[in-house]
């Protein structure tokens, strides 16, 4: 192997020694595109209120304030392909359309949870440190 060149390994399997900076480079490895898609404003609400109930489109786009239609869409269609929603459609009329987690999205929640909790515990020291950066941008302008 040439010097400065990064071997590629086939799969993604963590390991004690992984790079965080291979997620974007390794051979077959998605890490980067799903913690993209998982950790977006839109997909942490959808996760986090169909942690309560099965819920109807509609139901989730008047519960997701700023939301538009066609975001909500693309968002359930990823979570969808990604395993993480269910979606099942009843052959009604109109057709009736229902969203779940599915067991991997539910293993989810917790993390989810966790970094909700910690951006609450932790707003106001954000509030404070972003005042005091641009307090310092504003002196050195």
């Amino acid at each position: 192997m040439k010097e400065g060149t990064l071997e590629l390994p086939g799969n993604c399997r963590l390991t004690s020694n992984y790079d965080v900076l291979q997620w974007d480079v390794r051979e077959g490895c998605e890490v980067r595109q799903i913690l993209d898609r998982i950790a977006d404003k839109w997909s942490l609400l959808v996760i986090a209120l169909l942690d309560k109930r099965t819920m109807r489109f509609a139901e989730l786009r008047r519960s997701i304030e700023g939301i538009s239609k066609r975001m909500l869409t693309t968002t359930l269609r990823q979570l969808e392909r990604d395993g993480i929603v269910e979606r099942t459609v009843y052959a009604t009329v109109p057709p009736k359309v229902e969203y779940n987690l599915t067991p991997l999205g539910n293993s989810l929640l917790d993390t989810v949870q966790a970094l909700v909790i910690w951006t609450e515990t932790n707003q106001v020291r954000i509030a404070e440190a972003r005042d005091q950066y641009e307090a310092r941008q504003n002196e050195s302008a």
